[in-house]
C-alpha cells in the first residue's frame, strides 16, 4: 500500500520491449536505498515488483495488463517518473489509501498558471467519473490529489509549487497521458450497495 506522496522524481534508464511483457529500469537512489528483489515500488502510481537493483537504479518486469492499463509503455529512456516505496504500518498516512492499481488512463486537458500554482484539467474515461467526486481523493500518476471540481467527462486539481517542483506534473503539456486510481473504499462502497440492490 502507498500514500501518494511521491517521494523521489526518478529517470527512467531503459524500458525494453518483448511480446507480451516489458523490462523496465529507473535510477531512483532513495528508493533504491533499502530495496531488495521483491520490494514494491510505485512507478508513476504503478506498483511493481523490483527483480534487480544495482548502484542507483532497479529493474522490474511489467506485464502486459499493466502495460494495457497504464501509461507506462509510453516511457523512454530518459523519461521522469513519480516513485514511492509502500507505507510502514507505523508511517504517517499523508496523502490517502493507494494501491497502485492504476484503474485506467486520463489525458491533461489544460493547465491554468496562478500567481504559485497551477489548475490543471485532466480527462478520464466515461467508467470512471462516477468514482470521482469534488473534494475527494483521486491518485495521478501516483501523486494523492483532491478534486476540485467533478465534471462530466474531466476533473481539476489545484498543484501546489511542491507538487509543480518535485513531480512529472509539473512537467506534463496538454495530451500528455496520465494513470488515474480512483478512491477504493468508493468502489468498495459501489460493490456492496450493488450486491444489496
Amino acid at each position: 500500500m502507498f500514500t501518494g506522496i511521491v517521494e523521489e522524481l526518478g529517470e527512467v534508464v531503459a524500458l525494453e520491449h518483448g511480446g507480451d511483457s516489458a523490462r523496465l529500469t529507473v535510477r531512483g537512489p532513495l528508493v533504491v536505498s533499502d530495496a531488495v528483489h521483491g520490494a514494491s515500488i510505485a512507478v508513476n502510481g504503478v506498483c511493481l515488483t523490483v527483480v534487480d537493483v544495482k548502484d542507483d537504479a532497479f529493474t522490474v518486469d511489467v506485464m502486459k495488463e499493466t502495460l494495457d492499463r497504464s501509461s507506462l509503455s509510453a516511457l523512454t529512456s530518459g523519461s521522469p517518473v513519480n516513485l514511492e516505496r509502500p507505507v510502514r504500518p507505523s508511517d504517517r498516512l499523508g496523502g490517502h489509501i493507494v494501491q497502485g492499481h492504476v484503474d485506467g488512463v486520463g489525458r491533461i486537458v489544460s493547465r491554468e498558471p496562478g500567481e504559485r500554482w497551477e489548475v490543471v484539467t485532466i480527462g478520464l474515461p466515461a467508467d470512471l467519473v462516477r468514482y470521482v467526486v469534488g473534494k475527494g481523493s483521486i491518485t495521478v500518476d501516483g501523486i494523492s490529489l483532491t478534486v476540485v471540481e467533478a465534471r462530466a467527462d474531466a476533473f481539476t486539481v489545484a498543484l501546489i509549487p511542491t507538487t509543480l517542483e518535485l513531480t512529472t506534473l509539473g512537467r506534463k503539456e496538454p495530451g500528455d497521458a496520465v494513470n488515474l486510481e480512483v478512491d477504493v473504499i468508493a468502489k468498495y462502497v459501489e460493490r456492496l450497495i450493488g450486491d444489496r440492490a
